[in-house]
């Protein structure tokens, strides 16, 4: 049904150019008009959302939440599991935001898999349980879709539904402050990152949410913030409920400087969402300790079931002897020898910076990127299988039909999935800041 849908939409385009121009210009004023930018460009320049049928969102949905179980698993017993907390390499400054008692237990309120999904399978390649990016920009970018003059002659034969999760977004930061401080008050709202970063109109976009929806918020640096008689605040704004947008290793980066922000966790100045204890499950090792059969004794045979179907065996980069789908391996030679199927990844790094793709690099260069590999802190993931879709590209002055590579990303809150948005790339990194676009995901049928 979705490749259907994806004909006929096509179709239309191919067959009505003066719809085609009318959309591309419709589209690129929209965008203009609210400012769907990141880092300058416009986020999402196609005329097309992608479209998954009511069957496969079941699917997504489902492998989403099965695998969830484990995940929150590796939170609740990373504390207590040295082996764990080895494989996963919490630095100095890490464990000791992990030692602040944030005042509720869950480990990721707000979560995004980033994953694929083909005729034949669905794997995940990596969790951000720390503080995803997207949920407002694909809001936007549902609603403008839909207006599209081509989405509205292609809705007169299919059913089209967008997912929302601003909203829930929302519902989950109320949910956690009234579990922490009781629902007596209306809290009023930072959302915390550095100053200029190319996620600021996706702020912005928020900020003009959640004042809809009659909650005053700031944007706010985290070194602009100080403790003050107890409160955390932001000038003369006092803040009650922080929706955390900055990393944790960008945070330590300058802990200096942002030191008001991090006391005003340690004491609990405030409600911060995600609480720092999100890291359990954001490293990129965090598949890494899924796929070891030493732990496989935390999950139930559901979840156990669901990691062998959708995470891919994941090590972490070391002169060591491992398993590999039960055979015994020495995991260097190993990696030497497949690096057609085989992935390097920092652990904790993000847009795409210094992975290493077996499969596109020559022998020399995956030697290069082995050392560099034990070097550091990085993981080796096996290689899923990809799919690819042909999406109506605006470039230039026109549309043209270009075939792009789908990472659907699905997000997770409080370990359900509501929604999702798709990043779209040319080359086998499908990440926005390394220079792909996105578009929403929507149902169809």
């Amino acid at each position: 049904m979705a490749k259907e849908a994806v004909r006929a939409y096509n179709d239309l385009i191919e067959r009505h150019p003066g719809l085609l121009e009318e959309s591309r210009q419709f589209l690129i004023q929209r965008f203009e008009d609210v400012r769907f930018v990141f880092g300058g460009r416009i986020l999402s320049p196609y005329l097309r959302p992608h479209f998954v049928t009511r069957e496969e969102w079941a699917q997504i949905k489902n492998s989403c939440e099965l695998v969830w179980g484990a995940i929150e698993k590796v939170g609740q017993f990373a504390p207590q599991d040295a082996l764990m907390l080895e494989q996963l390499q919490m630095t100095e400054g890490e464990r000791r935001l992990l030692s602040y008692d944030p005042g509720y237990a869950k480990v990721s309120v707000s979560a995004r898999l980033d994953s694929f999904l083909t005729d034949n399978s669905y794997s995940f390649v990596e969790l951000n349980g720390e503080c995803p990016a997207g949920i407002a920009y694909a809001d936007v970018a549902a609603s403008i879709f839909l207006e599209l003059p081509v989405m509205q002659e292609f809705c007169k034969t299919h059913t089209v539904t967008p997912m929302y999760c601003r909203q829930n977004m929302l519902n989950a930061l109320l949910a956690i402050y009234g579990e922490v401080r009781g629902n007596a008050e209306k809290p009023q709202i930072a959302i915390i990152d550095y100053k200029g970063l190319p996620t600021q109109r996706e702020f912005e976009l928020f900020k003009e949410f959640f004042e809809s929806c009659g909650y005053r918020t700031t944007i706010a640096d985290p070194r602009d913030v100080e403790v003050r008689e107890g409160k955390l605040v932001h000038g003369d704004f006092q803040i009650d409920l922080v929706y955390r947008r900055v990393l944790t290793t960008e945070l330590l980066e300058k802990a200096d400087e942002c030191q008001g922000f991090i006391d005003g966790y340690a004491i609990g100045a405030a409600v911060y969402v995600n609480s720092f204890r999100s890291k359990y499950v954001h490293k990129k090792m965090l598949f890494g300790v899924l796929t070891d059969e030493r732990h496989q004794h935390y999950f139930s045979e559901a979840e156990r079931q669901a990691i062998s179907r959708h995470i891919p065996w994941t090590r972490r980069v070391q002169h060591c002897e491992t398993t590999w789908h039960g055979e015994q391996i020495d995991l260097l030679a190993h990696i030497r020898e497949q690096r057609h199927n085989l992935v390097l990844k920092p652990n904790d790094d993000y847009g795409g910076r210094g992975i290493y793709i077996g499969w596109e690099n020559s022998e020399s260069e995956w030697q290069t990127a082995i050392e560099k590999a034990l070097a550091g802190d990085y993981l080796v993931q096996e290689r899923v299988t990809t799919s690819k879709e042909l999406f109506p590209y605006i470039g230039g002055d026109g549309v043209e039909l270009i075939e792009q590579l789908l990472d659907v990303d699905p997000l997770l809150f409080f370990g359900k999935a509501e929604g999702a948005f798709t990043r779209l790339s040319s080359s086998s990194l499908a990440n926005v800041t390394s220079g792909a676009g996105m578009v929403p995901t929507m149902l169809v049928g």
